[in-house]
């Protein structure tokens, strides 16, 4: 399978060092799934980190086309505070128009989400989506509806493990 580009390593570096010491990060697992068009809602999750802790999954509906290859990327820090979700399509630039999208993670709190209308490929590099097409939440990265132009290629967030109470 193939690994996040260089841009997802960047984000991930920016992010831990915005982030104050954190431990480092594990191999991240990757897995594959079909980001399919026909207006109809789709959701697609993966749980990581000791006894799935954590959970990444990604809403959305799509027109045009037809079914493209994505991939997830889930990774966690070594102490397991913090974790990382990556949704991205490999080949670069989806020629599927979104009519919606989300991403939420369980398990923590957004600390950084990035969203773009162009994931880096070959020499390219991303191509973030404007500050006002998506919004970030405590849980999500969603579109913002009206403003969102129907261009998405990758999704990154990180988040900080929710305090648990003894």
């Amino acid at each position: 399978m193939a690994a996040p580009s260089g841009g997802f390593w960047a984000a991930l570096l920016l992010a831990a060092a915005a982030l104050a010491p954190v431990a480092a990060v594990s191999e991240p697992t990757t897995v594959a799934f079909d980001v399919r068009p026909g207006g109809v809602e789709h959701t697609f999750s993966q749980d990581v980190g000791p006894g799935g802790k954590f959970t990444c999954s990604f809403t959305y509906a799509s027109q045009g086309g037809t079914s493209e290859q994505w991939q997830m990327s889930l990774g966690t820090s070594e102490d397991h505070q913090h974790f990382t979700c990556t949704i991205w399509r490999p080949q670069g630039k989806s020629y599927l128009y979104f009519t919606q999208f989300k991403a939420e993670v369980r398990g923590g709190d957004v600390e950084y989400a990035m969203a773009y209308s162009k994931a880096a490929f070959e020499r390219e590099s991303d191509v973030p989506l404007s500050p006002q097409e998506f919004e970030v939440t405590k849980t999500a990265v969603s579109h913002r509806p009206g403003a969102f132009k129907a261009e998405l290629s990758k999704l990154v967030i990180v988040a900080k493990a929710a305090h648990s109470e003894l």
